[in-house]
């Protein structure tokens, strides 16, 4: 289920990330503009130290941009506070990071219990058991992080970014710390999530396989945007 992509859900004009280092000024990002439309998947691809986390963590508001715009489903998103920010992030973004960010003193059911609790969802309890047994864990609700494998912590925190229905999907490398089956197991789930949810999916990633899946790649050399790549996604 793909919304309607020609009105764009992310929009960036001009937009930079300069940071002071002891050798002198660093150039993370530099004059990109880009629009990802709704329900895309996109992947940003790059050598390390291209800038692409940056930009991700700009996209999603949680860094700052030296200058440009930024505007998230039409709300620009440095012309909030940050705690409007946050509470912009809380309705509509979901985020699925390398190393998993679980909480280790919560069980799978309480971590993803966690985002519906902060924004006072009701009903918590069945929508997180529905949503870790469609990600195939509901045998393991109450395991702790420590007594899951590295694929089955990586699919709690996919039940956790997408049980609060997020527009928007933040990834940074969702398979950089998986072997290659669990993390093809992990891709197919993704994919899945943005077929029957629509979410707009946004993954930093150094797999080009899994960026071949996606409906377009943006491809960074040097914090400069390159011409990008649109493919056919794989179903």
């Amino acid at each position: 289920m793909v919304e309607n992509i020609s009105r764009p859900i992310v929009r960036v004009q001009g937009l930079n990330k300069r940071v002071m280092s002891p050798e002198g000024e660093l150039v993370l990002l530099d004059a990109l503009t880009l629009e990802i439309g709704r329900g895309e998947t996109v992947a940003i691809v790059g050598a390390s130290g291209s800038g692409k986390s940056t930009l991700l963590g700009i996209l999603a508001g949680l860094d700052l941009p030296t200058e440009g715009k930024v505007w998230l489903d039409d709300h620009a998103l440095f012309l909030l506070d940050e705690d409007r920010r946050a509470a912009l992030r809380q309705a509509m973004v979901g985020f699925i990071f390398q190393s998993f960010q679980l909480l280790p003193n919560l069980t799978a059911l309480e971590n993803v219990m966690l985002p519906l609790e902060l924004g006072n969802a009701t009903h918590i309890d069945s929508q997180a058991r529905e949503m870790l047994a469609r990600v195939g864990l509901a045998e393991r609700l109450h395991h702790y992080p420590k007594q899951l494998s590295g694929g089955e912590q990586q699919r709690v925190a996919i039940a956790r970014a997408f049980v609060v229905k997020p527009k928007v999907l933040f990834a940074d490398e969702p398979t950089g710390n998986l072997d290659h089956t669990t993390g093809e197991r992990v891709i197919e789930l993704l994919f899945e999530m943005n077929r029957e949810e629509g979410a707009t999916i946004i993954l930093v990633t150094h797999d080009e396989t899994l960026a071949q899946r996606c409906n377009r790649t943006l491809r960074l050399d040097a914090g400069v945007l390159v011409p990008a790549i649109t493919a056919v996604a794989a179903l």
